[in-house]
């Protein structure tokens, strides 16, 4: 008995001591809760900024309301005053408030000063409100698919809002004062203040008057081609910052369309990352740039742009045949070197290189060229592309990925890709974040290129550039042509594929391009998605890409080259 005593003396002695050593701080902390009611302060987000500074996506000052069922002494009358205020359901509020089970309310999130005002000139017990903060974006649906939107609660849910939400978002602050052991304030509350801090703010890559001009020419070439979609990427070659981005159609991110979830995420969805597609002829520039590179090392199994390739408009490969789009009569295929070959966006010639390349070597440049791999741009759902692995690729496959079949990309890998290709031979990481800028406007950090690898050799880039210029000149990508300025350029025109078959009168046009050609730094991607009628990317992609280089051409008063 004595010993069944002392053992419970111990066990009560012990957990006394817990109490009293462990547990005290949280003790205090909840009797302090209990007599203590808190307002929250909302943290200022930081601002969204072009390259330049212009304010992208800002903010407006608004209220949230808030509701403490224990203070309420006329529950009926503050629920029909709030919900004729705030447009909510009045019974539901009622009803929460007779509940017992809630000790507050949110009542509206964002809600405009004359509300609060209208709110205030009834004096309802337990009703509190305080600042908050609801994002403006200045431009409407420009860029909407990149800046993404927030939550009600602020919190980033798209785009960069999403990715970068730990640099904009703040520390929130609160306004604390004492209350009775049921939530009602006491007479003299002891009142504490915390403040809030703002988040800091980001400068991006972009710039808004190349966006806007984008933004136009795409819209364009949406209506006029009748596309399912269109889709373009504008970026500096020397360090591939982004300086556009576009994807139409788009949306008003002050009235983003919140109650239709799959309109929402179709029209969230920034296809240049996120989206895969067949590329075509603009992968020949691919192509090419592992050739010339191969050649200027010395192996025998690559081209020189003397060599003349066979004349014949196809090839046969694992008993697949190869064709070229145009006909043997049109003369196309005399005589062709590489130049010629890339005029005329010859599949065959570009077949004949793939296969004397061999897959060992075609596929060391697919990879460091970044194919079947993300770029590492600072953005969510960034897609990898297709690639077939090498350990699986067929004659026939590799012959077909020599001039842009049997392999997918997303836009902003073959942007990348080509960009290296004519700039050097430099592959930099894409990159939106320019800086991080205080809410003070002091820099706080920069964000600076990063070469990721050397893909060719500036030798072999000039060559390639030379050529591509020759394109745009007198090739397949006339219509990109801009007299007095180096443009270079390769168009593109894919057939799509559904359940693994061509989709009948389905095709991707497209065209990239660069200028000056002898030192690129702009570089554009146009794709349109499914026009109808004319369908070739030298009509339908190559004008837009020339109005876009003119458009920057005005805005940045560049001088004719030569």
């Amino acid at each position: 008995m004595c010993l069944t005593i002392t053992f419970i003396f111990c066990l009560i002695a012990a957990r006394l001591i817990y109490v009293q050593l462990c547990w005290s701080n949280e003790l205090k902390l909840r009797a302090t809760d209990q007599w203590n009611r808190e307002i929250p302060i909302i943290a200022a987000r930081g601002n969204i900024l072009d390259r330049n500074g212009v304010v992208l996506a800002g903010n407006q000052s608004t209220f949230s309301v808030f509701l403490r069922p224990n203070a309420v002494k006329n529950a009926e009358y503050t629920a029909t005053v709030l919900g004729g205020i705030f447009n909510v359901d009045a019974n539901e509020i009622l009803n929460k408030i007779r509940g017992g089970k809630i000790s507050e309310i949110t009542v509206a999130r964002q809600t405009s000063k004359q509300a609060v005002e209208k709110l205030v000139s009834y004096g309802l017990d337990g009703v509190y409100y305080a600042r908050d903060n609801s994002r403006n974006y200045s431009y409407d649906d420009a860029l909407c698919q990149v800046l993404g939107f927030t939550a009600s609660d602020g919190s980033g849910i798209a785009g960069v809002e999403k990715f970068y939400d730990n640099v904009l978002s703040g520390k929130n602050g609160e306004i604390s004062y004492t209350t009775d052991i049921v939530g009602i304030e006491t007479e003299n509350p002891t009142v504490i203040y915390s403040e809030a801090s703002a988040g800091d703010s980001i400068k991006l890559t972009v710039d808004i008057d190349i966006q806007l001009a984008a933004e136009e020419a795409m819209k364009s070439v949406y209506v006029s081609s009748q596309a399912k979609a269109v889709s373009c990427v504008v970026l500096n070659p020397q360090n591939f910052d982004i300086l556009s981005l576009v994807n139409y159609p788009s949306y008003d991110l002050n009235d983003v369309p919140r109650d239709d979830t799959d309109r929402l995420n179709a029209l969230t969805r920034n296809s240049v990352i996120s989206d895969i597609y067949e590329p075509g002829s603009t992968f020949k520039v691919i192509t090419a740039a592992a050739n010339i590179e191969e050649y200027l090392l010395g192996n025998t199994n690559a081209f020189s742009n003397s060599y003349i390739f066979n004349s014949s408009r196809t090839r046969t490969v694992d008993g697949t045949k190869i064709k070229c789009w145009s006909n043997h009569e049109n003369g196309k295929h005399t005589n062709q070197t590489l130049s010629m070959a890339l005029n005329n966006s010859c599949n065959p010639c570009f077949t004949d290189i793939a296969l004397s390349l061999g897959s060992q070597t075609f596929y060391k440049y697919l990879q460091n060229f970044g194919f079947g791999n993300v770029t590492g741009i600072d953005f969510n759902g960034e897609a990898l592309g297709m690639l077939v692995p090498q350990t699986a690729v067929r004659d026939c496959d590799l012959a077909r990925i020599g001039f842009g079949q049997t392999v997918a990309v997303t836009g902003i890998q073959l942007a990348c890709a080509v960009a290296s290709a004519v700039n050097g031979g430099n592959y930099y990481v894409p990159r939106l974040l320019k800086s991080i800028v205080s809410a003070d406007g002091k820099s706080v950090a920069e964000n600076k290129p990063v070469l990721k690898n050397k893909v060719i050799s500036d030798e072999a880039s000039h060559i390639l550039a030379e050529m591509l210029e020759g394109v745009v000149k007198e090739g397949s990508g006339t219509h990109a042509y801009i007299e007095g300025y180096r443009v270079g350029g390769k168009t593109g025109t894919a057939q799509k594929y559904e359940d693994g078959h061509v989709a009948q009168g389905k095709y991707v046009s497209s065209f990239t391009g660069f200028f000056p050609a002898n030192d690129p730094q702009y570089l554009a991607l146009v794709i349109v998605d499914e026009p109808q009628g004319t369908y070739y990317g030298s009509t339908v992609a190559a004008p837009v890409a020339k109005q876009i280089f003119e458009d920057i051409i005005r805005i940045k008063n560049i001088q004719p080259f030569v």
